[in-house]
């Protein structure tokens, strides 16, 4: 089982990541209202909506997998930055669960980076 949890961190982290694609993308009115809300809309909310795409989908690709980490932890540090500053935790009462769910994606897409450190190709393997 140990061997199968890189794998289903990185699956639930793609899941995450796609499936809001659909907001982004169908300009839903909670994206619509987040991304207005920081003066990005349409153009930051499409964006950003490709950059999770391309994250999520280099999850998926062995050996582009600490690349999918490293870049869902810029767009997802990004959008907790925005929460934190601009957006507030809750969103059109949410609960938070937006927040929650960026923290949550955050913190699994760093253990996802720090399990394949070793494929990180400039990094000095020479240690």
């Amino acid at each position: 089982m140990k061997k199968h949890i890189p794998f289903i961190l990185r699956i639930i982290v793609a899941a995450i990541l796609i499936q809001t694609l659909r907001f982004k993308f169908t300009a839903h009115p909670d994206s619509v209202y987040i991304f207005k809300k920081m003066g990005l809309e349409p153009y930051g909310r499409i964006g950003i909506g490709i950059l999770e795409l391309i994250a999520g989908l280099l999850l998926l690709i062995p050996k582009t997998v600490w690349l999918g980490a490293l870049l869902t932890l810029s767009v997802i540090g990004g959008a907790i930055l925005m929460h934190l500053t601009i957006l507030g935790m809750e969103i059109n009462n949410d609960n938070g669960i937006l927040f929650t769910t960026a923290i949550v994606t955050f913190l699994l897409a760093f253990k996802i980076l720090y399990i394949y450190k070793k494929d990180i190709p400039f990094i000095n393997k020479s240690h």
